[in-house]
């Protein structure tokens, strides 16, 4: 602990204890401890080496890329970043649908302009329905609020 000033001669070379708290040294520990933390904490991710049976078994297919439809501002549709013209988009949407082995088609994500009449949106959603494709995702940013 660390000590005060000396005091008066009736005390005889005693030190009277500090009340202040130092707290460098707690603030420095810490932000050590933070760097250690954001450092590893991207290594928690990797699962644990396990050595799995063979099987004949195929591969389950997880990593289907969805299909992103986009309608830019101006109401053009985009089936990823392929221009459709409108009159297209059913057909286009069916094959999509006919080419999947997944019941209620592959997942769509479904991107439109802020600025876009309402009923475009819904025309567009009411396609993808129309051609018997079931997960659809509206998909937008983040607001300021969280």
């Amino acid at each position: 602990m660390a000590m005060g000033p000396m005091l008066g001669g009736n005390r005889r070379g005693r030190r009277s204890p500090m009340a202040e708290i130092n707290v460098t040294p707690m603030v420095d520990v810490m932000l050590v401890l933070l760097i250690i933390f954001m450092v590893t904490a991207p290594l928690l991710v990797a699962g644990v080496p396990v050595d799995l049976p063979d099987s004949k078994a195929g591969a389950l297919d997880q990593e289907q890329k969805p299909v992103q439809i986009s309608i830019g501002p101006s109401g053009a549709i985009f089936v990823d970043e392929t221009p459709v013209p409108a009159e297209g988009l059913g057909a286009r949407l069916a094959g999509i649908a006919a080419s999947s082995r997944e019941e209620g088609g592959p997942r769509i994500f479904l991107r439109a302009d802020r600025g876009l009449d309402y009923g475009r949106v819904m025309g567009v959603m009411g396609e993808i329905n129309a051609a018997g494709l079931r997960k659809v995702a509206l998909v937008s940013t983040q607001g300021p609020d969280g």
